[in-house]
């Protein structure tokens, strides 16, 4: 058996947040040495050896992506037969966590076809277990594969993957756009989190992202790989040509919400208000338009319909302007930052919190409207994902942070070092005095790195994980950095511990992306750590030459092959 022998790789895909720009997981994909994952399914499935297969594949996947250590969330696929059958699913993969150091909470099951003969109360059960467990689930490939609707209203998952083959049709298929609104709508109901995947044209994601979807994967952003991803280096998408979204540095503009305006001529009766919004169940509001399409009132549906269905509402109100019982536009020109909108409905009379904000251009012409629920829950959504990638040792972000950093200063011209630092033979730190000791000394550390960065202007610190911290500086400040980390006597319950400190100074346009850099700092950690004591080991982009700065061989240049 193929998954059982060895004979299936994997490669990796990452899902990016629109919300934040950064990775919030990576998907592992099987690659049999022969054929289709899918063949090989379906040969299980004829021997009835396709939950043995299934579960065999997940574990070996948690496996694979250890090697690449991207400490990112990881997502695996079941099949739904597998998920209604937990106790054969869960011993080995809860080996395959135990021998990787994951938790359950760090893995995501994506349950995906065939549903057809699985017992629906059997796959909520199994899925009701994987969650007790700490497990995340998911539903994958909505759309393509025999999901039932009434399953996905019935199951509590964390996730809904909408399948390539109907995105394809994005943005031309009016069709395929209805499906994905409805989609976005139970969604936001629900609390359910949508993802678009195969998204391989910036076209698919403006519309996407127009539509309100805020997790993307596919081609344009990364293909699905085998290497490349290094060892708890994970970077942004790459190419300058993608629209990235707004970041937490960049906060969310209004036009990244903006919906189309239900509009009528500022004349019009409170009739004409009446007919409009009960043949339309959607809008939520009207906006009264002059002849230059400048708002002049705004109707909000829920206390228009009340004061016309009051006492003698109709006869007082039937055939009289609509101004009468609208109030003035609240308005908030196109381009502004979401923030800037927050404040503008904070300073809002109370009982007009909810109302649509209506967004005008540089002529005060209406460009549409933005509601503000969404706006709140999409900012609500990025803290708790900045939140969550806080290392919860050292409450250090992770390397998106510096990648950041680094991207910006070498686009704006700006010399800098770029340095990686971690613990010598960490794992005999916690072998022998065991893992609270190892965990005090990282939370050490990264006090030290905090202090750092408050004190010195231009440093950028991430914990990456385990004992690895990343740091970006200016060239004048690396040494107080250094001096910092390798003149302190690092202890682990008094065993005492040193450190190795890589780093690569980057000026000109010798480097030209965070990317790039990391590929160099990898080999160079290595050379620090074949230093004796405390080391640290520069060297520029270019060139395999490099110099040992501190440690056995101080103030040396050497060759790679030098260092033994």
């Amino acid at each position: 058996m193929a998954a059982a022998d060895g004979e299936v790789g994997f490669a990796f895909q990452p899902l990016y947040s629109l919300n934040t720009g950064g990775v919030v997981g990576v998907e592992a994909l099987a690659r049999p040495a022969a054929g289709r994952v899918q063949d090989l399914l379906r040969a299980a499935q004829r021997r009835g050896r396709l939950v043995h297969v299934d579960a065999g594949l997940a574990a070996q996947a948690v496996l694979a992506e250890a090697a690449h250590e991207t400490l990112l969330p990881l997502h695996l696929n079941l099949t739904a037969l597998s998920a209604a059958a937990p106790h054969l699913v869960l011993d080995p993969l809860l080996e395959s966590l135990g021998r990787t150091g994951r938790r359950p909470r760090e893995i995501v099951l994506e349950i995906g076809a065939p549903f057809h003969g699985v017992s629906p109360n059997a796959l909520l059960a199994g899925m009701h277990r994987f969650g007790e467990l700490g497990f995340r689930l998911a539903f994958d490939g909505l759309g393509s594969g025999d999901l039932p609707l009434n399953l996905l209203a019935e199951a509590l998952v964390d996730l809904v993957k909408l399948d390539r083959t109907a995105l394809r049709r994005l943005p031309g298929d009016a069709a395929t756009v209805a499906l994905v609104e409805s989609l976005v709508h139970f969604t936001a109901r629900t609390g359910i989190r949508l993802a678009a995947t195969g998204i391989e044209a910036e076209e698919q994601l403006a519309t996407v992202r127009r539509l309100g979807m805020r997790i993307v994967q596919g081609n344009l952003f990364a293909p699905a790989r085998t290497s490349g991803m290094p060892s708890g280096l994970v970077t942004e998408p790459p190419g300058p040509a993608l629209p990235v979204p707004p970041t937490p540095t960049t906060a969310p503009r209004v036009d990244d919400f903006l919906h189309p305006a239900t509009t009528l001529p500022d004349d019009a009766t409170c009739d004409d208000v009446r007919r409009v919004l009960l043949d339309h169940d959607a809008p939520s509001g009207i906006v009264g338009l002059d002849g230059a399409r400048r708002p002049r009132w705004s109707i909000d549906r829920a206390r228009f319909l009340l004061d016309l269905t009051g006492p003698f509402g109709h006869a007082l109100h039937a055939n009289k302007p609509a101004a009468r019982l609208a109030d003035p536009p609240r308005t908030i020109r196109t381009g502004a930052g979401a923030l800037e909108l927050l404040d503008l409905v904070t300073d809002a009379d109370l009982t007009r919190t909810g109302d649509d904000v209506i967004v005008i251009g540089p002529d005060g012409e209406c460009r549409g409207v933005v509601f503000v629920t969404e706006i709140v829950r999409a900012m609500a959504e990025a803290k708790i994902e900045e939140a969550a990638a806080l290392n919860p040792l050292t409450r250090l972000p992770g390397s998106d942070a510096v990648a950041r950093e680094v991207d910006r200063r070498i686009a704006e011209g700006h010399p800098l070092v770029v340095a990686w630092l971690d613990v010598d033979s960490f794992k005999r730190v916690n072998d022998t005095v065991g893992f609270a000791a190892g965990d005090d000394l990282i939370r050490a550390l990264g006090r030290t790195l905090t202090e750092l960065a408050a004190k010195l202007r231009s440093v950028t610190v991430s914990h990456v994980g385990g004992d690895d911290f990343l740091i970006a500086c200016a060239i004048d400040e690396i040494p107080i950095v250094a001096d910092a980390l390798l003149d302190t006597p690092w202890t682990a319950e008094h065993l005492p511990v040193t450190v190795s400190l890589a780093t690569v100074v980057c000026a000109g346009d010798a480097a030209r992306s965070y990317r790039e850099v990391s590929r160099l700092l990898a080999p160079l950690k290595k050379h620090a750590k074949d230093v004796d004591g405390s080391s640290w080991v520069n060297s520029w982009p270019g060139t395999d030459r490099f110099e040992i700065l501190r440690g056995r061989g101080h103030d040396s240049l050497r060759e790679p092959n030098q260092v033994r």
